[in-house]
């Protein structure tokens, strides 16, 4: 798998903590320079750590599916792009605080759920990883440098815009996810 491909993946992968800052930004009274730090730490700690967990899952049982493993791939970024699609599609704004309510500092708890919530697909991915044979290391750190900008700069977006912004960005990182796993099959296919 290329570089330019691993820097699209993350980009995908960073919409949901994207997202998630931009509401975390329109719901809070204020927020400082230390906070936009601190949620955007924990969006790039999970996002970038579970891609590590998939890998390895992925990595044990990598002999047993190598001659699917494009299908495979396929198929999790398929189904995790569609998942944002349909997010972005059924986002509602006026909802967009209820859980989190207004605040000037989320806690530990709400931070470390949030940022688990938005890495899951990641750690989904990370098993495509494996199966791809991607140098995780590499992956880990370009996830999580991506995922930590679009988060800081989403806190600030959410404070300065709201939550109007929210559903676009969740249907472009779907259509982006997907296009990736088409790319990927039709790569092996033409082999």
């Amino acid at each position: 798998m290329s570089l330019f491909t691993i820097i699209f993946i993350a980009i995908g992968l960073s919409i949901d903590s994207l997202a998630a800052s931009i509401s975390m930004g329109a719901c809070a009274t204020r927020i400082r320079k230390r906070e936009v730090f601190r949620i955007a730490s924990y969006m790039a700690l999970f996002q970038g750590g579970m891609p590590v967990i998939g890998w390895l899952v992925g990595s044990s049982f990598k002999s047993v599916v190598q001659a699917c493993d494009h299908w495979i791939a396929f198929s999790l970024l398929l189904f995790i792009g569609g998942k944002l699609i349909f997010d972005g599609i059924r986002f509602d704004a006026n909802k967009a605080c209820g859980t989190m309510g207004h605040t000037s500092k989320y806690s530990h708890w709400m931070l470390m759920g949030v940022a688990l919530a938005t890495s899951i697909d990641a750690m989904i991915v990370g098993v495509g990883f494996a199966l791809e044979e991607v140098n995780i290391t590499l992956a880990m750190a370009i996830i999580a440098l991506i995922t930590f900008t679009f988060s800081s700069v989403g806190v600030t977006l959410g404070r300065k815009l709201g939550n109007k912004i929210n559903s676009g960005i969740e249907i472009f990182g779907g259509v982006v996810l997907i296009a990736i796993g088409v790319k990927i099959l039709i790569s092996h296919l033409c082999m």
